[in-house]
């Protein structure tokens, strides 16, 4: 598993760095292929978060935990992110498509900071949009825990298409007319 670690606004110690890649790094044994691992720390008013994001073809998992212990919170960033892997696992690779947990070549998100003074846009993402159905696409919106996703509807020959979280409940798809 390929590591990438971030502090935000927080000095971590190394002993920190390498338990959190000891622990994060069991995960990898649910992947067939590489997957890779981004780790965030922060601290928030004298308390520590973790932020894992787990990559693995295309598919992202993301867990965020604050406690009063940087182990602590590691430790239950790992806890969440392996029952989050556990619970979609077999729904993955049966229902939406096969071979979700091999490995293929894909391309990395490329993150901009651009800065434009009229809408002031602060952060802009380049990402390769996959065909899947929309059932697959609100999965891997609740997984990243978005309000949206952009993705290429199979159900319609590969148009450009939004699946969005209702405020009042339930989940919403915008298509192109095309």
């Amino acid at each position: 598993m390929k590591f990438t670690i971030t502090e935000k606004k927080i000095k971590v110690s190394d002993e920190i760095k390498e338990y959190a890649e000891r622990k994060i790094g069991k995960i990898d044994r649910f992947f067939r292929g590489d997957a890779e691992a981004f780790i965030t720390f922060s601290s928030e008013r004298g308390r520590y978060r973790a932020e894992v994001t787990i990559e693995n073809n295309g598919m992202f998992y993301r867990v965020s935990e604050l406690t009063s212990d940087m182990h602590a919170s590691i430790d239950s960033a790992c806890a969440s992110i392996e029952r989050q892997i556990r619970k979609n696992k077999t729904r993955l690779e049966k229902r939406l498509r096969e071979g979700v947990f091999e490995k293929e070549p894909v391309d990395n998100s490329i993150i901009h900071e651009d800065e434009e003074k009229e809408f002031d846009i602060v952060r802009s993402k380049r990402f390769p949009i996959k065909p899947m159905t929309p059932e697959e696409a609100i999965l891997q919106m609740n997984l990243l825990e978005h309000e949206f996703f952009a993705f290429k509807n199979q159900s319609e020959d590969n148009a450009f298409a939004i699946v969005y979280r209702r405020k009042n409940g339930g989940y919403g798809l915008i298509s192109d007319e095309d």
